[in-house]
């Protein structure tokens, strides 16, 4: 075969390579005071006392075997050999090897002889001592000297203890969507303003399941909201215009007086365990006969719970004796809408489908709106959610306002008025007093409802439904005398429990209408005082986030404030 330009050129090279001033020919090994491989000692023995170990595991090989494979790693490589430019192993005429690190073959891999490939060589080639880090038990292995959680990487100026999406907007300049709303604006508007009444209905918006409830009762998030927008427009002092919904739910009149009532008693329950039932027993009868009657397979009520006294938190009912040992009120909120993930109930719940289920539920006002809301919209219910769809009866208390428990409990009664929670036998609310009774039946608080103003829910203050416009059943003790209860019917559905309870019941028409709707006259003024926006039955269900911080001046982008 003939040479090429480039082989021409190559062969020049080394024959200019060959030919130095001196004259004489250069020896890339070295002369005798000149290490034939750079920082490799000699040794004192026979070139074959030197053992290179096999790299893929087979027999050990001396020195004069490598280098006879060194041979013919330098033909493969070079291809010069094989052309007969007049290098071999011991001689080089090409000026070459010279600018290449010594290498030695061992198998199918090369291995640098001069350091630069070896943790524990030092410049000399020797190996060195080995030094092994105990593994760390119970703990993630530590291999630097700092801290275990001191964190590497850290973009300068950017303080990751508080995280902000500030953040996002400086690495990849990405602006928020105005047509987003994020979890982060209910709670700078809402929750974080003490506004928050603890219904829950955010916490059953989420399709993410991003939302949970804190030690401190309140809605927080979780894990990483999406932006939905859901959780804001449900909440009933964020973006749900609740006296609009009244109107979807139940008509014009659902704006004035007490409602739009099909029809209104005072009644009670003739049974022994109406003893320790509030006012007549009228919610657990209704509850009992709806579980007996096959039409509900669970009511979610509140129960005390068995860590602090007096304390409420939801509990799904699937018994009637379950029903009667939660009879009562419990003035403080549950977040009962929170409480509609059926997996958390999935034990007492009879095995079928859960869209073949059906529940009831009893509540506040807020609580009842918020689940209209939910159930007037075709959305993606999530597992968490599916309760949602699965109530079919709301029952309402009457409600001027509700408490927080440790104001209440631990403030205003215990602290301030000396009576332990564990003392109280029940409470009640009537006549605008507040009143309190110890396990034998005695009184031991007879006061205005204001004197008790400071334990209670700012957002309370807000509400206009005394009377639960949007419920089936409205329960309370207004308008009717002692051990009997307000009922209002204001759907056909409401009517339908009440004709299955009905042969249970004591009732007459409702002994005083007229203190029904001074008492919802009267908390719709205190609403329209508090209100910071327009009450306005006839504007769109959902207020948008802007216009609702226009109003009450919360920031409109709390995420750009390192909320």
């Amino acid at each position: 075969m003939g040479i090429n330009g480039e082989d021409e050129r190559r062969g020049a090279d080394r024959r200019e390579a060959s030919n130095g001033s001196s004259g004489e020919r250069s020896d890339p090994r070295g002369s005798e005071d000149e290490p034939r491989f750079p920082h490799v000692p000699e040794s004192d023995d026979d070139d074959d006392a030197v053992v290179v170990p096999d790299a893929e595991g087979g027999a050990s090989r001396s020195r004069a075997n490598t280098d006879h494979d060194r041979e013919g790693a330098i033909a493969t490589d070079g291809g010069a050999n094989a052309a007969g430019d007049g290098c071999s192993p011991d001689t080089c005429t090409c000026g070459e090897k010279t600018a290449e690190p010594a290498v030695e073959s061992t198998g199918d891999k090369r291995v640098a002889t001069d350091g630069a490939g070896a943790a524990n060589v030092d410049e000399m080639g020797d190996l060195g001592d080995l030094e092994f880090t105990e593994p760390a038990e119970h703990v993630s292995q530590d291999v630097y000297d700092d801290a275990p959680d001191t964190r590497v990487g850290v973009p300068e100026g950017v303080d990751l203890e508080t995280p902000t999406y500030s953040i996002r907007s400086r690495m990849n300049d990405i602006e928020t969507p105005d047509e987003k709303t994020w979890f982060m604006e209910l709670d700078e508007a809402v929750i974080d303003e003490g506004r928050c009444i603890q219904c829950g209905t955010c916490v059953a918006a989420c399709p993410s399941d991003s939302i949970g409830v804190g030690d401190d009762g309140l809605p927080e998030l979780v894990k990483m909201c999406t932006g939905c927008s859901l959780c804001w427009d449900f909440c009933p002092r964020g973006g749900l215009r609740y006296e609009r919904q009244w109107k979807i739910t139940g008509g014009d009149d659902n704006v004035t007086g007490a409602g739009d009532p099909i029809t209104e008693f005072s009644a009670k329950v003739e049974d022994d365990w109406t003893d320790n039932a509030q006012d007549g027993g009228v919610v657990t009868g209704v509850l009992a006969t709806l579980l007996e009657e096959g039409e509900i397979d669970g009511a979610l009520v509140a129960t005390e719970s068995d860590e602090e006294a007096w304390k409420a938190e939801s509990y799904l009912a699937t018994t009637t004796e379950e029903l009667i040992e939660n009879a009562g009120t419990v003035y403080n909120q549950t977040l009962a809408l929170g409480n509609l993930d059926l997996e958390q109930w999935e034990h007492k719940l009879p095995d079928k489908d859960w869209d073949d289920l059906s529940l009831a539920i009893v509540g506040t006002p807020c609580e009842i709106e918020g689940i209209r809301a939910l159930q007037d919209f075709e959305w993606d219910y999530q597992a968490q959610n599916e309760g949602i769809r699965a109530v079919d009866y709301t029952i309402a208390l009457m409600c001027t306002k509700n408490f927080n428990y440790h104001s209440l409990m631990g403030e205003q009664l215990e602290a301030q008025r000396g009576i332990s929670p564990s003392e109280i036998g029940k409470m009640d609310v009537l006549d605008g007093k507040m009143m309190v009774y110890d396990h034998d039946g005695e009184m031991i608080v007879e006061e205005d409802i204001e004197n008790f103003h400071d334990a209670a829910l700012k957002g309370c203050d807000e509400c206009a439904d005394f009377t639960g416009f949007c419920s089936d059943i409205t329960v309370g003790s207004v308008g009717s005398s002692d051990d009997y209860s307000s009922v209002i019917i204001r759907t056909e559905q409401g009517m339908k429990a009440w004709e299955l309870t009905e042969p249970k019941l004591d009732y007459h028409d409702l002994e005083d209408k007229s203190a029904v709707g001074k008492l919802q006259g009267w908390d719709k003024k205190k609403a329209f005082e508090s209100l910071e926006r327009p009450f306005d039955p006839d504007a769109p269900r959902f207020i948008e986030y802007t216009d609702h911080a226009e109003n009450y001046g919360t920031e409109l982008n709390p995420h750009d404030f390192g909320h």
